[in-house]
């Protein structure tokens, strides 16, 4: 998951950006989807959910020269909060 926060009069530029880097990451080995959200209300926060087969092919991939080369294209006003997460299995509730 990664959390973007940027100015308002920078999303379009954003939005543009992030296109061009999903479909890099597309193409990568061990890619399995990805979905963009944007906050309900007038906060320009978005988050995007992405799915990897592992921790190893998303780590090659963000690690890419040509996504890194990629990051600067990225509007000033971005900033990104990545983390990486695996899901927890609680009984009756959710599954692993």
């Amino acid at each position: 998951m990664n959390v973007f926060t940027l100015d308002a009069a920078d999303e379009a530029v954003f939005l543009q950006v992030w296109k061009d880097d999903a479909a890099f990451m597309k193409r990568q080995p061990g890619f399995i989807s990805t979905q963009l959200h944007r906050a309900i209300g007038e906060s320009p926060t978005y988050l995007n959910y992405a799915v990897w087969e592992s921790t190893e092919a998303f780590r090659a991939a963000f690690t890419h020269p040509e996504f890194i080369s990629k990051l600067s294209a990225y509007p000033s006003s971005a900033a990104a909060s990545p983390h990486l997460f695996q899901k927890v299995g609680i009984a009756g509730i959710c599954t692993p």
